[in-house]
């Protein structure tokens, strides 16, 4: 078999969720965050107030969408944003 990449089938494609915007509730944010990743308190604070900051990666869209209601929902400015497919070299 000759060696190369080869894309693998996923159910969807991914998608990362960006935070714009902390708003002013910053620390209901910061536990929103820290809840969503299982970061520590500090590294939460310092995503959130580092915008704009990528909080997931890669992730389902239905989890993408979640995560933006619940940021949303402490007071947060995100959007979801898909992945763009990798460019593999032809064989």
């Amino acid at each position: 078999m000759a060696d190369g990449y080869f894309p693998s089938v996923c159910d969807g494609v991914p998608h990362d969720v960006v935070l714009t915007d902390p708003g002013t509730r910053v620390l209901d944010v910061v536990r929103v965050v820290r809840r969503l990743t299982g970061l520590s308190p500090w590294r939460s604070k310092v995503l959130v107030t580092r915008v704009p900051a990528m909080i997931l990666v890669g992730v389902p869209q239905e989890d993408a969408e979640v995560t933006v209601t619940a940021l949303r929902g402490a007071g947060a400015q995100a959007e979801v944003g898909e992945r763009p497919e990798p460019d593999f070299p032809e064989p």
